[in-house]
């Protein structure tokens, strides 16, 4: 059972700042993410540990992505300090503008939504990849504007799968969705969810810059880019260098000098026993910890047999069970 603390906190001067939960309108993710938790936060929820809004004061999430994890605690607890971080340069600049422009996103989102949404097929796809290019070019010359921003969520919600992915040169690719009606700017959501990102530190760069902020008085969920199940099942190049055994391994180092910190610690991945029951891969990488498998639907995968439920992995420090 979690507690949901609704209690009004005085913002006394020299006391801590608890981040607000007064808005009732619960924020959500604001990007299709591949992989996403929206639909098994139920099953990760198991994984809060206990005093989450009292003694355990703070929240990290590196790898962020659409962060439905980090709207779920942040709907449902306080906290004085929240980290989240990703390697993705793009995502983060696009919740620093929701944290400090919002107003500005909206109306090129806006502009965005009444350009794209009349256009018949033929002028749509030309919207497409004309934005497609703009938001390369802007990306190239690191250009961190509301722009961006809505280039970036203008894409999630055209392309195909919601898919973020570049190519060897950093360049964007992902080819145009078939989408009917995409909602591409849900205002009163990007509302909540700046609301929501007032106060929280937002960081570009590896999970590792989250070892400073860290510490016995935190929760931190992982959710690093999953060990592929087969070769054509990997869509983890949403940055330019990927994230192999070798990358899991460091992680699991990490998640273990966390935990040994004092941190309660959880972290999803893939299962290797959907396709091989004998790859004993994490469950030896985290045998310390607990580590629970729970189901999910998966569509993105180029193998009929990959499509459909999946278990998945998730692993949580200290162990919940004798």
């Amino acid at each position: 059972m979690f507690q949901l603390n609704h209690e009004k906190r005085r913002q006394n001067q020299g006391a801590p700042r608890m981040l607000s939960i007064k808005n009732n309108h619960g924020a959500k993710p604001f990007v299709k993410w591949a992989g996403g938790k929206s639909q098994i936060l139920d099953a990760i929820r198991a994984a809060y540990p206990a005093g989450l809004g009292g003694e355990i004061k703070k929240y990290a999430e590196p790898f962020v992505g659409g962060g439905a994890v980090l709207f779920d605690v942040l709907n449902r607890y306080p906290f004085e300090e929240v980290y989240i971080s990703d390697i993705n340069r793009e995502l983060i600049y696009t919740y620093r503008i929701i944290q400090n422009d919002v107003d500005a996103l909206i109306q090129t989102l806006h502009g965005f939504e009444n350009e794209y949404g009349p256009a018949g097929t033929e002028r749509r796809k030309a919207i497409y990849y004309a934005k497609r290019d703009r938001f390369n070019a802007l990306k190239a010359a690191e250009d961190n504007t509301p722009e961006l921003a809505a280039l970036f969520i203008f894409l999630n919600r055209t392309c195909y799968n919601g898919l973020y992915r570049v190519n060897a040169k950093g360049h964007y690719n992902v080819p145009q969705g078939r989408y009917q009606n995409p909602r591409i700017c849900g205002e009163a959501n990007l509302r909540a969810v700046s609301n929501k990102l007032q106060g929280v530190s937002i960081v570009h760069g590896s999970y590792q810059l989250a070892r400073d902020f860290i510490d016995s008085k935190t929760f931190a969920y992982f959710d690093p880019p999953y060990r592929p199940l087969s070769v054509t099942s990997s869509f983890t190049a949403y940055a330019q260098h990927g994230f192999d055994d070798a990358a899991q391994t460091k992680l699991a180092r990490f998640i273990d000098e966390m935990s040994e910190c004092g941190a309660r610690v959880a972290a999803s991945n893939s299962d290797p026993k959907n396709m091989d029951e004998s790859d004993e891969f994490f469950d030896r990488l985290y045998a310390k910890h607990t580590i629970m498998r729970i189901e999910a639907s998966r569509a993105i995968n180029s193998l009929g047999h990959g499509r459909g439920k999946v278990r998945e992995l998730l692993i949580v420090a200290p162990p919940v069970f004798p």
